[in-house]
């Protein structure tokens, strides 16, 4: 068995808590895409913990997380959060942790270079995270980085590196006026977070193609949600990676692979950190209620979220672009507060009413038209059954299932594993 975990709209949608939970009955969970620019967050029986870049399957002590190809992985930052988790009493070793020796180091010169791009932007900005992702993906695609294969090869590792910093500080030093880079400095950043990781890194093609073989099931984790892709999203606010389903086996290391099934996420409502289009948004105090009662701040960044109510008409696209066979439904609870649940049914563009996800210049334009359903005002966090839940619970689940045409599965009705239903 072969699925996806995926967000259905920004990110932000819960899918740390459901690779948690879904987790157990998979031998192997792979993140596929993306670095540290956002976060997964996990409640379990030992604390709440923040993922950036590890796999959510790390507290599963059968199950051997990979870290594919596909991602870029900030050293420094791995090294450190790893020592969070192990501090908590998470084993982390060569058994259960896999890093592909294609994924990409992100390196101190591309968090610097998003930092200098984002200040020259100033109010053009395009809410980066500041975490070097944009810079190491377009080197990348210019050939013009190092991967951890390089990491096992000292040899020759301080060569590549002298003929990458002389293209960057092209960049550097003549485009933003800034210092260069110094070699010795960025060798001593590679020996002190990256030598420590060799035992770990591998070829995951091998790796999972074998475990295939073996009719081992795997798990794929994305990053973000289908409106942050790199090609389908809202362009030019989005990550710089393909967050979407089709992308994970090649992201994995086993692009002949294909997904059995997909499962999206989306919350109950909606929510966004950063710059872009986000025509369902609330503001004022409407949306100060709502993301206090969601705790909606960056697991990446601590950055507040831009919230509305649910968008059907982004989550219908989202759905359609990730291919998902069925929805897990996050964050139910945080709804139990409002007599009216604001839900966004359509746009409305030019005097035009649109119930298709626009693109570019259209989607700027687009206005929000809102319909409210009845709240339920009470607790069902201890709710275990689709039975179990209000009748207008009930209600909400079943009108966002045939308003975005796709089998609702689950729905979490509270932080911690347990609090989840199974329809």
């Amino acid at each position: 068995m072969l699925t996806a975990i995926v967000g259905i709209n920004w990110g932000d949608e819960g899918k740390g808590r459901m690779v948690d939970l879904l987790s157990s009955d998979y031998d192997i969970v792979i993140r596929y895409q993306g670095g540290n620019n956002a976060g997964h967050t996990v409640i379990n029986e030992r604390g709440k913990f923040i993922l950036n870049l590890l796999p959510s399957g790390m507290f599963r002590k059968e199950t051997v997380n990979v870290m594919g190809p596909g991602m870029v992985i900030d050293l420094q930052h791995l090294t450190k959060e790893i020592e969070s988790i192990r501090d908590k009493g998470i084993d982390v070793t060569p058994e259960n942790l896999v890093i592909s020796d294609r994924a990409t180091i992100c390196m101190p010169y591309h968090i610097l270079l998003d930092n200098l791009e984002e200040d020259r932007l100033k109010d053009k900005k395009f809410g980066s995270t500041r975490r070097g992702i944009a810079p190491v993906y377009a080197d990348k695609y210019m050939k013009k980085t190092l991967r951890m294969s390089d990491l096992l090869n000292q040899a020759t590792l301080k060569d590549k590196l002298s003929d990458l910093l002389e293209y960057k500080n092209l960049f550097i030093t003549n485009g933003y006026n800034a210092p260069a880079v110094m070699i010795d400095e960025i060798m001593d950043w590679l020996n002190k977070y990256g030598a420590h990781f060799a035992p770990y890194i591998k070829n995951t093609t091998d790796y999972l193609s074998g475990a295939i073989k073996e009719d081992k099931s795997l798990m794929f984790e994305a990053q973000l949600g289908a409106l942050r892709d790199i090609d389908f999203g809202i362009y030019p606010y989005t990550s710089s990676s393909s967050t979407i389903s089709a992308y994970a086996p090649i992201g994995a290391g086993i692009p002949f692979a294909k997904t059995d099934s997909v499962v999206g996420i989306m919350k109950a409502y909606s929510s966004c950190v950063g710059e872009g289009p986000f025509t369902c948004e609330l503001f004022g105090k409407e949306a100060d209620e709502l993301r206090e009662a969601g705790g909606e701040y960056g697991a990446a960044t601590g950055r507040p979220r831009r919230v509305g109510g649910f968008d059907v008409v982004a989550s219908r696209y989202g759905i359609m672009i990730q291919g998902a066979t069925e929805i897990a439904l996050t964050k139910l609870d945080v709804l139990s507060y409002l007599d009216k649940i604001p839900v966004c049914t359509a746009y409305e563009i030019d005097g035009q009413k649109v119930d298709v996800f626009p693109v570019g210049d259209a989607l700027a334009k687009a206005k929000p038209i809102y319909n409210y359903l009845d709240g339920w005002k009470c607790d069902i966090t201890n709710c275990r059954k689709f039975e179990d839940l209000p009748k207008e619970a009930q209600d909400y689940i079943n009108f966002i299932e045939n308003a975005t045409n796709c089998k609702m599965k689950y729905i979490s009705v509270g932080a911690d594993r347990e609090q989840y239903i199974e329809i």
